[in-house]
């Protein structure tokens, strides 16, 4: 039978998560009851999908506001720290703040302008054209900055950051300090210990002030890296990727996805005798063209994932063919030949043909991660789990 319907994916209800839940035999069987109740076929490479949240949450895996104080003394004996790029968000950064604070005696937070690394804004480029700002080498202090700008209010959530973050960090009876600067280095005139905030420009960072610094520098990466006591933690990504669970409690991104998605494959062959991928899935890769927000926040879309989903697509354009390869074909003849075309795609190793070009390179976890984003959204869905199919199928098959 011809087949209608390309890449189709679809939200999968399951019951609410808990910690200590075993969420392999979860996941399997709620894509089984899905596919049974409203009658969709399960196919070979057909993928599976699990957002970060419920694997981090089955695992536990959450660490509390003075474990992060804790691993900060640790880290910081002198108790006076540079906070280096932190994103403006209540979710993703107030507590790993708070906590810090709480385990500090000073914070020098520095900011940087107009927007942080992922977008959200502290002021606009033609607010500092205004005002004869250049953000590549301009560094305003907390007051300056207000002098010029006064009080901007974040345009989705109306919370001015500035204050926002100052009131949490003294708060915790920590004195507060607050510059912004796009030069990492600029710190370095008020702290000489370093705990670097940024998330897909960390390593860059680091490494810039490591170089210049005689004081001690770590990431985010660094801290909850290994557990307090019997706190979670996350070997590699530390405090990357956490959440705010409650007032107190930071839910951390998951650590035994590798060994999740691999149970979850070998379940499925074996209760259904179909092969899929599975992967583990963040936040999605892409960026708001009305609010400029990178999506992003994550240290990466997908922390885990099958052999299957590694690499990038290869593709062709089926636009380019029809308009310029075989622009004297019409009707079945020139779908024929779009066909062989797909078919032969494998054999051509010019990756800089015309007919693949404007096909972006970008990761099949990354395409997939952020489809599944879309699809499950963050709110009350109540899918937490995405079945996308049809995802490696062409014209061709």
């Amino acid at each position: 039978m011809e087949r209608f319907t390309g890449t189709t994916s679809r939200g999968i209800r399951t019951p609410i998560i808990r910690d200590g839940d075993n969420l392999c035999e979860i996941v399997v069987d709620s894509v089984i009851r899905a596919a049974e109740t409203e009658k969709f076929d399960l196919h070979d490479r057909d993928v599976i999908a699990i957002t970060e949240s419920v694997v981090a949450r089955a695992e536990g895996n959450y660490v509390s506001v003075d474990d992060i104080a804790y691993d900060v003394q640790r880290h910081f004996p002198g108790g006076e720290i540079g906070l280096v790029f932190p994103i403006l968000s209540r979710n993703r950064f107030s507590l790993i703040l708070k906590g810090v604070a709480r385990g500090a005696k000073k914070i020098t937070l520095l900011l940087s302008y107009p927007t942080d690394e992922v977008g959200n804004p502290l002021a606009s480029l033609e607010q500092l054209d205004e005002v004869g700002i250049n953000p590549l080498s301009d560094i305003l202090t907390e007051s300056r900055f207000r002098q010029l700008f006064g009080e901007f209010k974040h345009p989705y959530t109306g919370i001015d950051y500035l204050t926002y973050y100052r009131e949490i960090i003294e708060a915790e009876k920590c004195q507060a300090e607050i510059i912004l600067a796009n030069d990492p280095r600029a710190i370095l005139n008020y702290s000489r210990d370093i705990l670097v905030c940024d998330i897909h420009s960390s390593e860059r960072s680091r490494k810039v002030l490591e170089s210049c610094s005689d004081g001690l520098v770590y990431a985010l990466s660094d801290i909850l890296a290994e557990p307090v006591e019997d706190s979670g933690y996350n070997e590699q990504y530390g405090l990357l990727g956490s959440n705010k669970a409650s007032e107190e409690t930071l839910k951390l991104f998951p650590r035994n996805g590798h060994r999740l998605v691999q149970d979850i494959a070998a379940l499925f062959i074996e209760r259904t005798g179909k092969k899929v991928e599975v992967m583990v899935y963040g936040d999605g890769a892409f960026k708001d063209p009305v609010g400029k927000i990178w999506e992003l926040a994550d240290p990466v879309v997908s922390p885990a994932y099958t052999a299957g989903l590694s690499g990038v697509p290869r593709e062709i354009k089926i636009k380019y063919l029809a308009d310029h390869t075989f622009s004297q074909l019409s009707g079945q003849e020139l779908e024929t030949q779009i066909r062989e075309a797909i078919r032969a795609k494998d054999q051509d190793s010019d990756k800089s043909s015309m007919t693949s070009e404007g096909t972006t390179p970008r990761r099949v976890v990354d395409l997939l991660g952020s489809l599944a984003d879309l699809t499950s959204g963050s709110g009350d869905k109540g899918t937490p789990v995405v079945l996308i199919q049809g995802y490696f199928d062409s014209l061709a098959v």
